[in-house]
């Protein structure tokens, strides 16, 4: 019946229909509720059941660990700066009412700019922003204010991707933008002892000495010997679980990895890309180890890769098909580097003690000159090939 019934009021928006300025809109409300029947009518093609509705849609789904651990980590680190012992359930629903009003907000104001645009240019809404919504509030502080949440967004779809032509012509990673674009604009809103945990800027009901300092800070401020907010000792299985205070969807490594099987499993991401990423912060860590001068740099290899936005980085931000390489040698190439530069950014730059970020934005730039350069020596390798006449 809804199919029928948006067949019978199409004509009103296509060429010559009355409403035919608001296609771009249609369109988008009409292919999101069913797949759309259009079909390639010239040039080579390959088709099979993977579109990019579908390829979002599992992205969508692998990051559901990671934000339902998230909202129940927010709830969970709430509850130990007041003191209070709270069911998983109430840590939960407390988490959820602090989280769910940013996604909201990200989504309102990021698909609004995508309309607007799409409307202006006539194209087609893309699929892409499902995802960037998913993955903005995940990569932020909980208490950040959410009108510097819609700030961050109207900016990283417009200078982030619509400046470059829209979905799949970025260069950036539009998450990612707005995490930097929030970093330099509002440092004191996303860094501190204060913003990563709901109620703790108010101060009302926190217990005595309780401190919201993530393990990064910790580990710049030259102690490696972490302990949580109430200066309880914390051991590498609360690391990798995620029992810590952080950005909501990247504390928790277990979640992490549940979501980076799910897109391996189905071929959505690029297991070249993750396991070049770990592979190059873990060796850059070793490297440090070798030449400690101060307790940062003695962390263990194994223990940056479960710590901070490293493993989150890896599997959702580096992975990303548009801004990462795209030949197979330089997709080992751009996650071995992004690897290497986020510990070395992490441990050497004590202005800001966590690197993925950047890692991640710089190589972004990078990736087409190394595809360039892939393509190049595949293409000089061929050549000799044929005048040696082999």
């Amino acid at each position: 019946m809804l199919i029928d019934y948006i067949n019978k009021i199409r004509h009103h928006f296509e060429k010559g229909g009355k409403l035919e300025k608001f296609q771009s809109t249609f369109d988008a409300f009409a292919t999101f509720l069913h797949v759309p029947n259009k079909v390639t009518s010239r040039g080579s093609h390959i088709r099979d059941n993977m579109d990019m509705k579908r390829t979002m849609a599992i992205v969508v789904f692998a990051l559901l660990p990671a934000l339902i651990f998230g909202m129940w980590n927010a709830g969970y680190q709430h509850f130990l700066a007041t003191g209070e012992a709270k069911t998983i359930w109430q840590n939960f629903a407390y988490g959820f009412v602090q989280v769910f009003p940013l996604i909201v907000v990200v989504y309102v104001s990021g698909l609004a700019t995508e309309f607007i645009f799409a409307q202006l240019r006539g194209h087609e809404v893309n699929e892409g922003f499902l995802v960037t919504g998913i993955l903005i509030p995940l990569i932020l502080p909980v208490d950040i204010p959410l009108w510097m949440v819609a700030v961050a967004t109207v900016f990283a779809v417009i200078i982030g991707k619509e400046v470059f032509g829209g979905t799949g012509m970025n260069i950036l990673n539009p998450a990612l933008t707005a995490r930097a674009f929030l970093f330099f604009a509002y440092p004191s809103e996303m860094s501190g002892v204060k913003v990563w945990i709901a109620g703790l800027k108010d101060g009302k009901n926190i217990i005595d000495g309780f401190s919201g300092e993530t393990i990064l800070a910790q580990a710049a401020s030259g102690n490696t010997d972490f302990v949580n907010g109430a200066g309880e000792a914390c051991t590498t299985s609360d690391l990798f679980l995620g029992f810590i205070p952080g950005s909501i969807g990247e504390t928790s490594t277990l979640a992490i990895l549940i979501g980076a099987a799910i897109l391996l499993y189905t071929g959505v991401g690029s297991w070249k890309i993750m396991f070049s990423v770990f592979a190059g912060g873990y060796l850059m860590g070793l490297i440090l180890n070798l030449f400690a001068v101060n307790p940062f740099m003695e962390i263990p290899a194994s223990q940056h890769l479960i710590i901070g936005g490293f493993a989150f980085g890896a599997v959702f931000m580096a992975t990303d098909p548009v801004t990462a390489a795209q030949t197979e040698k330089g997709k080992f190439i751009y996650g071995f580097l992004t690897g290497i530069l986020a510990i070395l950014i992490r441990v050497l730059n004590p202005a800001y003690p966590e690197g993925m970020m950047l890692a991640i934005l710089l190589m972004n730039v990078f990736a087409p000159l190394i595809d360039h350069y892939i393509i190049e020596a595949n293409i000089k390798k061929r050549l000799k090939r044929v005048k040696s006449g082999s």
